[in-house]
């Protein structure tokens, strides 16, 4: 070394410590430093290696004089020198490269090159390469010098790394708190749910991050949200809480970390695993007061090993989101049960009025009782219109009977009922209705069973047939051009104890902003509708403890259906 200045060695020391405050960038200081000593040692080529612990390769992060492409090589843990030296965390000297089996060429035409090793707090962290055309250009007595150069590069590159990693923790700190309440701002879940995971892609540098929220029923798995860098994606997505590695973090209830999706028997992604090369993930759970909602998850397209504070980032945020979706779910409730309110006045003003309307209707409904009692209806024997009067008869004592109901609201209506078979209530319902669905151009049918035509009920006839006559005219009115309704009869449960009637039609279906709320009070898909009938419908079922489904629904139509227990 004796061609070296000390002086000019110091300078160099200087430059090297200098760059801390110069530079913010570490990369960018790297390859400072490595044109430094580079210089100062006459090499021909240069680089600086830095070892993944992800990955426990070599890659090479600066360098100087090698071919285009080179920052892409990555080499194993004790493979070539720049290997070997990290592997044993020794400096190497090879005069002769030809002379070594230990030498992989990078460049073509290098005769001697020297390495010595990155360490901080005792790890070796990457390797110092110098290459020379020359043979025996470096020597042993070099060594103490690249030593001492790498240490301050070393310590250099420590600090810029430290401070950026601080700046780094500074600004998602401040991202997470302004996303945190950002989050817990919004009401509309699924809003929620797409800002909780593009906050999780932010914070982790992530190509994609989804949210899966259990089921209120079965618990399963589903997608919710999945954001990319260039917004939203729509994807579907299911899974059982015994699949995948997303079902064991909300099982166990603690992050699952998988470092090669390709190489993990993963039950969710697949597509997207291999359409965007998704290698790593983690899965944090959102957990509100112990109990798990569902997971949060991140994907690398790259290998990476999440370190402590990338699973505290996502853990504060699935916390943050878990109490923001419950107070979502909060205000929703409060919502429906104001709008509960409103509809309970709305049902108390109706009351009043509909006291008051009965009270009105029972005179002149009186008189055309008395005045249809004294009409003498003479027809040929046979006339079909005989089964028209019995049945207008039987109507205007009905509604005789639902004035009574609403004058003597207060009073229990058990005793009104009989017990009637099924399959007749529902013919003379459509006996009452067979005029309005021939102009309707509308073709009925009823389907039951020989065994069923008996089976018997205990109800208040005029109410089921109200029920009946309400469903089949909303078919009528899903129908404006013609079409069909089908009715069918038949037994459920082991003892057939359970009478299920299926009202289908083939009409435009339900508007799907209300198919949740369709036995709900005053709500109404017509213009001119009350709101009232299936609601009403509900009631009725409900007083009867029996029920009312809405099995399907869509663009070929409706199907209703209505369980009644069966008579004893």
């Amino acid at each position: 070394m004796g061609e070296h200045r000390e002086g000019e060695a110091l300078e160099v020391l200087y430059r090297i410590s200098s760059l801390v405050g110069e530079v913010e960038d570490p990369r960018e200081a790297l390859q400072r430093i490595l044109d430094e000593i580079a210089a100062f040692f006459g090499a021909a080529s240069a680089s600086v290696s830095l070892l993944y612990p992800e990955t426990r390769d070599l890659r090479i992060e600066a360098s100087a004089g090698l071919p285009a492409g080179s920052a892409d090589f990555a080499l194993e843990l004790g493979v070539g020198v720049t290997g070997w030296v990290a592997l044993h965390g020794e400096a190497l000297v090879l005069p002769h490269t030809e002379r070594d089996p230990r030498y992989v060429a990078l460049r073509p035409g290098v005769r001697s090159e020297i390495a010595v090793p990155m360490e901080e707090r005792g790890q070796v962290i990457g390797v110092v390469n110098l290459d020379s055309d020359q043979p025996e250009r470096f020597g042993p007595g070099d060594l103490p010098l690249l030593r001492l150069l790498t240490r301050e590069a070393t310590r250099a590159v420590s600090q810029l790394w430290t401070v950026q990693q601080l700046r780094t923790r500074a600004s998602q700190l401040e991202v997470l708190v302004q996303l945190g309440q950002s989050i817990v701002s919004k009401r509309d879940p699924d809003q929620l749910l797409d800002s909780v995971a593009e906050a999780a892609r932010l914070l982790l540098g992530a190509r994609l991050a989804a949210v899966f929220l259990r089921g209120d029923r079965d618990g399963r798995l589903v997608l919710r949200a999945l954001r990319e860098e260039a917004g939203p994606r729509a994807y579907g997505e299911e899974l059982g809480v015994e699949e995948s590695s997303l079902g064991t973090a909300v099982r166990q209830k603690r992050q699952v970390e998988v470092l090669d999706l390709a190489r993990t028997e993963e039950h969710h992604f697949v597509r997207l695993v291999q359409e965007e090369g998704l290698v790593s993930m983690l899965a944090t759970p959102v957990l509100f007061e112990g109990e798990p909602l569902g997971v949060l998850s991140v994907y690398l397209d790259h290998a990476h090993r999440f370190n402590n504070d990338e699973k505290k980032r996502m853990t504060a945020l699935a916390s943050l989101g878990a109490v923001a979706l419950e107070n979502a779910r909060l205000y929703r409730r409060i919502f429906e049960s104001e709008e509960q309110l409103n509809r309970n006045d709305k049902l108390t003003t109706l009351g009043l009025l509909s006291a008051e309307i009965a009270h009105e209707i029972r005179n002149p409904l009186t008189v055309i009782e008395l005045l249809f009692s004294s009409i003498d209806f003479e027809w040929p024997q046979g006339d079909e219109r005989y089964e028209d009067i019995r049945i207008i008869r039987e109507k205007i004592a009905e509604l005789e009977g639902i004035v009574s109901r609403v004058l003597d609201f207060g009073k229990p209506g058990a005793a009104l009922r009989s017990r009637y078979r099924l399959a007749t209530l529902v013919e003379e319902s459509l006996q009452l209705v067979r005029i309005k669905l021939q102009q309707a151009r509308v073709e009925v049918s009823f389907a039951c069973p020989d065994p069923l035509r008996g089976a018997e009920v205990d109800a208040n006839k005029g109410q089921i047939q109200q029920a009946i006559l309400n469903l089949l005219i909303n078919s009528l009115q899903a129908m404006p051009d013609g079409g069909r309704i089908g009715l069918e009869l038949a037994a459920e449960g082991e003892g057939e104890e359970i009478l299920c009637l299926a009202i289908e039609d083939t009409g435009t279906g339900i508007d799907p902003g209300l198919e949740r709320r369709i036995f709900d009070s005053f709500l109404s898909g017509e213009s001119e509708g009350s709101g009232l009938g299936l609601s009403i419908v509900k009631r009725i079922l409900a007083a009867h403890r029996g029920e009312i489904t809405l099995a399907r629904t869509g663009p070929g139509g409706s199907r209703f259906e209505l369980r009644l227990p069966r008579a004893q």
